[in-house]
């Protein structure tokens, strides 16, 4: 073994404890929120916050079963790692309430030891633990109001993917008077600003992923193919890191694919061939105890740009650092997006792709030809985490800010994902420059250097702090850093004096 595989191989980073403490947190988070509305809003504070975890899933019609990963909802107030769990938190007592399934005997053979209630009491850290067969008569115990026990199911808008949460059911739950409108807001935002605990595995799973994403860089060889800078990048993460969970699929794009912003599903599975001159753009994040990173690193596959690589990446960099700088609690993030559009309008002005005054090109909305997506979104124990538009929130209409997944005011104790790109992709670029308002700002001849170029994005997780921010993605981002990596410095690099 080489002395550079050595180092390529080797983590200064460990797995943290995962404390339960968290979800304890969590769960107090929630009880304070939802005290505090019933006693606006003049209703007793009584009955059950009660949710339904995720269950496995089989392939199809087979019997082979699919990597489990718990429902975010139920993982952000419990931390249950176990399929086939229900919740409840009383109201009134505070007091927590987990119900496990009561397994057949059999399971003892194939899966293991069945646990005792005890064990998932302690793991847990909550008040009791019952089987899912005694729900009915457990709650109806506890409730001290008068009539039907209620409980606040979870249902609501996810305002991303436009799919609603499923609210909790069970055999009896006729016996209850159940409420479907509270419970989801007030989770969701409790979601939005996250505790000291949280921020610490959001940070290692930015720690491994940062590190992950280096080793790639500086194994990534032209003929490769791009499932191949997937794999390097999911081995690192899991041998150590820990993290069997990705936030979401690998995108793995290569020159011309680099443009398809999200490439890697199933009709485009990262199997490209890396060919001398392509650009990539590797957007990967690992996902440790539920919580998860984002990470996009844009770099030249034979780890030398050129000038028209420079221009564009540079261009990307400045408004991913413009953003970045000016971040801070009250800062519109609608306003960030347009800082973004307006600096890599700027750069491509600069560099002779497009002619003409910048600030015409922001009310024409060009910049949305070059960055059709929004510039971030909010990250926590989902990769798109919820609370993007509160209710009465509305989302922009315009070509590019329609696609923001929040238009809120930054506060301190968000993470917010920092995602400038330059696209060139026929299908915007093309009716842009055959338009007659938008036509005379592109300069024809030049742009046609770029067809086929695909994309650069660049992209950090960024924590709003007090007085400003937190990039918690330690990676090469410089064009000497980002080559000097490649030709097998290490990072972070050292300094000479």
């Amino acid at each position: 073994m080489t002395k550079e595989e050595a180092t390529s191989m080797a983590s200064s980073l460990s797995p943290p404890a995962i404390p339960m403490e968290l979800h304890v947190v969590n769960r107090e988070k929630l009880l304070k929120s939802l005290r505090q509305h019933l006693s606006e809003t003049s209703r007793p504070l009584h009955g059950f916050v009660f949710l339904q975890g995720g269950e496995e899933q089989t392939r199809h019609c087979t019997d082979h079963i699919e990597l489990f990963r718990q429902e975010s909802y139920f993982a952000y107030l419990f931390g249950v790692r176990e399929p086939g769990f229900y919740g409840a938190i009383d109201i009134a007592t505070g007091k927590s309430i987990l119900f496990a399934p009561r397994l057949p005997s059999d399971y003892a053979v194939w899966l293991g030891e069945i646990k005792p209630l005890s064990y998932f009491q302690e793991r847990y850290m909550v008040s009791m633990v019952y089987y899912t067969d005694e729900i009915v008569g457990v709650l109806h115990d506890l409730y001290k109001g008068s009539g039907k026990p209620l409980l606040f199911l979870l249902h609501g808008l996810n305002t991303d993917s436009d799919k609603f949460s499923k609210p909790a059911e069970f055999e009896g739950i006729d016996k209850f008077e159940t409420e479907l409108s509270t419970l989801h807001p007030i989770l969701t935002e409790c979601r939005v600003l996250k505790s000291d605990l949280e921020l610490a595995l959001i940070q290692f799973a930015n720690d491994i992923s940062s590190e992950a994403h280096v080793e790639v860089m500086r194994k990534t060889r032209v003929g490769m193919k791009e499932y191949q800078l997937e794999s390097m990048f999911l081995h690192h993460s899991y041998m150590y890191g820990g993290c069997r969970h990705c936030s979401y699929t690998c995108i793995c794009a290569t020159g011309e694919s680099s443009a398809v912003l999200h490439y890697g599903h199933a009709a485009a599975p990262n199997d490209r061939t890396l060919e001398d001159g392509d650009m990539a753009l590797l957007d990967m994040g690992a996902e440790y105890n539920f919580y998860g990173s984002d990470i996009t690193c844009s770099f030249p596959v034979n780890g030398r740009f050129t000038s028209d690589q420079t221009l564009i990446y540079n261009a990307v960099l400045d408004a991913h650092d413009a953003v970045i700088k000016a971040m801070k609690p009250g800062v519109g993030w609608v306003d960030m997006h347009k800082l973004a559009e307006k600096s890599i309008l700027e750069s491509l002005k600069k560099g002779s792709i497009l002619v003409g005054n910048v600030d015409e090109m922001m009310v024409a909305r060009l910049g949305a030809a070059f960055m059709p997506h929004g510039l971030g979104h909010l990250l926590g124990i989902d990769t798109h985490d919820p609370g993007g538009y509160p209710k009465g929130t509305e989302r922009p209409k315009e070509p590019g800010l329609k696609s923001l997944r929040t238009s809120r005011e930054l506060q301190e104790g968000m993470v917010i994902t920092v995602e400038p790109g330059c696209y060139f992709i026929d299908a915007l670029l093309i009716p842009a420059m055959e338009n007659a308002n938008t036509s005379k700002i592109f300069n024809h001849e030049a742009i046609g250097r770029f067809r086929g170029f695909g994309g650069v994005r660049i992209e950090s997780d960024v924590l709003v702090t007090a007085n400003g921010c937190k990039n918690m993605t330690n990676v090469p981002r410089e064009i000497s850093e980002i080559e000097a990596v490649m030709a097998g410095a290490p990072w972070p690099l050292k300094k000479s004096y």
